[in-house]
C-alpha cells in the first residue's frame, strides 16, 4: 500500500481518491509516521477479507448432528 505525506496528499488528492475508488488504498503519513489509511467505502477491512474457512479443522460436526435429541424433541410434541 502506497504511503504519501500530508503535503503530497493535499497536492494530489483528486488523483489519490480516483485510485482509491479503483481499489488502490493508500496511507497518509506525517513526518514518516503512518496516520490514516484511505480505502474505498465498499472494500472490506483487511482483517475481514479472508474469513472463509478460518476455522477449518478446529472442530468436527458429529455425523448424527441432524438427529441429536430427536427423541426428546418428539416427546415434547407428543409424537
Amino acid at each position: 500500500m502506497e504511503s504519501v505525506n500530508i503535503h503530497e496528499a493535499k497536492t494530489r488528492l483528486s488523483q489519490l481518491i480516483a485510485r482509491a475508488q479503483q481499489g488502490e488504498g493508500f496511507i497518509i503519513a506525517k513526518a514518516g509516521k503512518p496516520m490514516v489509511r484511505v480505502t474505498p467505502i465498499d472494500s472490506p477491512a483487511p482483517e475481514q477479507q479472508r474469513r472463509l474457512g478460518f476455522l477449518a479443522g478446529e472442530f468436527r460436526v458429529p455425523d448424527d448432528f441432524d438427529r441429536m435429541a430427536e427423541q426428546e424433541i418428539a416427546s415434547m410434541f407428543g409424537v
